[in-house]
């Protein structure tokens, strides 16, 4: 078959449009203000896709995002428990003045303050984190609140979901916010014993065009929330799913998680109410009116100082970024850092390497193989920069490990659910608790030494083929994307 010959006409104004779609879709990404290299990335990938580059910016490119505070629910939470700045003093016979000015930072991002906690209990493994977590619900008097980023309809989410549902039955309120695409296997089936019970269930940025014209398949809540009437929370890495229990699975994910007493639970509560308002459309201060002092109860100062720091696509600050940053040039010992997922930018990779340089012990825990084999291998492709500098790399082998956790000194401790990578620090919405002084970071720095004995330290000049080296080197050409 000969194809018609096109007119000169016709290439005239094809030329045109292809310029003027491309002067627009530049103006449009341009106008984003976003980092350059992610901007130009952007540009130079739709450019190659003719006039669909738009519907695939529309529905999968950044979007500007407003998730309005609940400023008479967070001046409430000011009142009841006002920093706890002295508490920063009692973190450590050598608590440096860094803390201060990062728990300032911190303040600054995302407008919490430090608090304090009367308890803290690190949990290692699915296991023991769901064993508390069946505790406090069971103990439950008000309400129970979670927030997930994946909740499966498997053995431990159905456990879960049944005992919830016992305690809705005995009057206890339970609110239930899920991620749509993280938990995108839970069904109708599978909810209407919950609905039946009255329990409320939202879904944070459904997929479906419904409501909205324009689908949100990015900017998912990340966050792995629940709180107890108040005053138990719970945060870390640990979603409800068998894959992270070795009950059910010898292979499950290894995992760390927080559990947390005391007035800085109040900060998950706001942050869960916050969430809550923006993904239902319901105006969140009738449901705080009627029963403040339920959801923020009154509470004695503790003894050890923690701040919980949320960060997410509605604020350009990237307050969960800027604190670890922070913390890692604040370190005079060790910055020992574990990520399942390591995608550094400039300003953190800066951090990691200045500080090998200046005599830090830095240590990077990865697992050998993520869920994510591009992620794992542009993790790859920046050991020989990292240890050329004097960070010490361990991969993790036993199986995937899902842990996020940082670890500075003796004075400051990160637990949370953000992952080490522009997705995590600027994409999805995320939470984080830091625990200044030894209550956490000691504890903590036991556990990473103890994870290193199934891990195996990368070496500078390791064998690798060339097609693996060029495949890292492609995959890190992605990392603005990842």
């Amino acid at each position: 078959m000969i194809l018609p010959e096109i007119s000169q006409e016709w290439k005239t104004g094809l030329s045109l449009a292809w310029s003027g779609y491309i002067a627009v879709l530049s103006v449009w990404i341009v106008m984003q203000k976003r980092a350059p290299v992610s901007t130009m990335s952007w540009i130079l990938s739709l450019a190659l896709l003719p006039f669909a580059g738009f519907l695939v910016y529309y529905f999968l490119g950044p979007q500007r995002l407003k998730k309005l505070r609940l400023k008479r629910l967070r001046n409430r939470a000011i009142a009841q428990a006002p920093a706890d700045l002295a508490l920063l003093h009692e973190a450590g016979e050598n608590a440096p003045p860094a803390l201060r000015h990062l728990a300032a930072l911190g303040t600054a991002a995302c407008g919490i303050p430090v608090s304090s906690a009367t308890g803290i209990e690190l949990l290692s493994g699915g296991a023991r984190t769901f064993d508390a977590i069946f505790d406090a619900v069971q103990s439950a008097r008000h309400h129970v609140h979670l927030e997930y980023y994946i909740f499966e309809p498997d053995r431990i989410g159905t456990a879960l979901r049944d005992l919830l549902i016992e305690r809705a039955r005995q009057g206890v309120a339970v609110r239930l916010l899920l991620d749509a695409l993280g938990s995108k296997r839970i069904g109708r089936r599978f909810m209407a014993p919950m609905h039946a019970a009255g329990i409320h269930v939202a879904l944070f940025h459904d997929t479906k065009i419904g409501r909205r014209l324009r689908p949100v398949t990015n900017y998912r809540s990340h966050r792995k929330i629940v709180v107890v009437d108040g005053r138990i929370g719970f945060t870390g890495g640990v979603n409800i799913t068998d894959e992270e229990d070795r009950r059910t699975r010898p292979d499950a994910y290894h995992d760390v998680h927080l559990r947390l007493e005391g007035s800085a639970v109040r900060w998950l509560q706001t942050t869960f109410l916050e969430d809550w308002s923006y993904a239902t459309g319901e105006s969140a201060r009738r449901m705080v009116d009627e029963s403040l002092d339920d959801m923020l109860p009154r509470m004695d100062a503790g003894e050890i100082a923690a701040q919980i720091v949320t960060s997410g696509p509605d604020s350009p600050l990237e307050a969960i970024h800027r604190m670890h940053v922070e913390a890692i040039h604040s370190a005079n010992e060790r910055a020992w850092l574990t990520t399942p997922y390591f995608v550094p930018g400039e300003p953190a990779l800066m951090a990691l390497t200045s500080a090998a340089l200046r005599g830090v012990d830095v240590r990077l825990l990865v697992p050998r193989r993520s869920d994510s084999a591009i992620v794992s291998a542009a993790a790859r492709s920046y050991y020989d920069e990292l240890i050329g500098a004097g960070v010490k790399v361990w991969e993790y082998k036993a199986r995937m490990l899902h842990s996020k956790t940082l670890v500075v000194d003796d004075h400051c401790a990160m637990i949370g659910t953000a992952n080490f990578d522009n997705r995590s620090f600027r994409l999805n919405f995320e939470v984080m608790a830091v625990v200044y002084g030894p209550a956490l970071a000691r504890p903590l720095a036991a556990q990473f030494e103890d994870d290193l004995h199934s891990a195996a330290a990368v070496r500078l000049n390791r064998p690798q083929s060339f097609p693996r080296r060029l495949g890292d080197a492609l995959a890190r050409l992605s990392s603005p994307l990842l």
